[in-house]
Parts: C-alpha cells; structure tokens; sequence
C-alpha cells in the first residue's frame, strides 16, 4: 500500500519543475526586453538633450555676439535682425547650418515650413527698448513629419551705456 501511494505522489508531480522553469525564463526574458526598451528610451532622452544644449549654446554665442558689438540698439537691430541682418546671417551660415548644429534646420521650400532660427530686437525707446528674443527650431531624425519639430526660445535684453 505504500508503495501505490508513493507511485501517485511521483505521477501527479511530474513535469512540475519543468513548468517552473519555464515560467522562470518567461520572467527573465521579460526583464530583459524591459532593460533593452529603457535603453532605447535612454538614448532617445540623451540625445534630445544634446539638441537642447546645443540650441541653448548657439543662442548664448548670438547673444555674447551682441554684447561685444557696442553701438546703438538700432545698429543691433539692423545687424543681429532675422532675416537680413548681417550679423544674423553670419551666425546661421557659420554656426547653425554650416556644422549642422540643430538637425532639420531649413528655410521655406516646397511647401516645407521654415525652421530658421528667429531673432528679434526691440529698438523703440522705453523700457522694452534692447529686448531681445531668440528662437531656434529643429527636427530629430527620428521624428515623423507629421510632429511638430522642437523649439528653444531664449529672452534677455542689451543695454548699452553711453
């Protein structure tokens, strides 16, 4: 009699640990997909960060630009101005598009909208005179045409003393 009992112990736990193994490497293959998608994300995040400093840098270079010209808040506005301002153009030219800085940056073409960076100057007297704002767009590689690209917008004012 014993034995018979022994026999169905043994019957009616067999393939138990093979079905705890397998539930075992369900749960680990899960912890890994979940690392591999936060890597993913984590790349993604680091390099939205890089284009968030660069816009920030590209903007503080235009602004210590200003800064060191001198002169008068209407020559700061005729040469620093988007679209025509000298100063602005070089500044595109040179650090914005030349070492492609921000990706998808691109003037009005084909129906495409305008990412060029905006800057504008407040030259009339009062206290909003020297104000000056700065916006800059891009576009990720990853990003569908369809979203809106991404924008850094930097406020500050110059004054000059004379």
């Amino acid at each position: 009699m014993l034995m018979n009992t022994r026999q169905k112990t043994y019957s009616s736990q067999a393939g138990v640990m093979l079905l705890e193994a397998l539930i075992a490497i369900l749960i680990f293959s899960l912890g890994i997909l979940s690392l591999v998608a936060l890597q993913a994300t984590t790349v993604q995040l680091t390099s939205d960060a890089k284009y968030r400093t660069d816009a920030s840098l590209l903007a503080d270079k235009l602004i210590g630009q200003m800064w060191a010209s001198g002169g008068t808040l209407a020559a700061l506005k005729t040469n620093f101005e988007s679209p025509d301002g000298n100063a602005y153009k070089a500044w595109l030219q040179n650090d914005v598009t030349h070492n492609n800085a921000l990706p998808g940056v691109v003037a009005e073409a084909n129906g495409v909208v305008s990412t060029l960076p905006t800057v504008t100057v407040d030259a009339t007297p009062g206290a909003t005179a020297g104000q000056v704002a700065i916006t800059l767009f891009w576009r990720t590689p990853q990003m569908k045409a369809s979203e809106p690209g991404h924008r850094h917008v930097v406020a500050t004012q110059i004054v000059f003393q004379n």
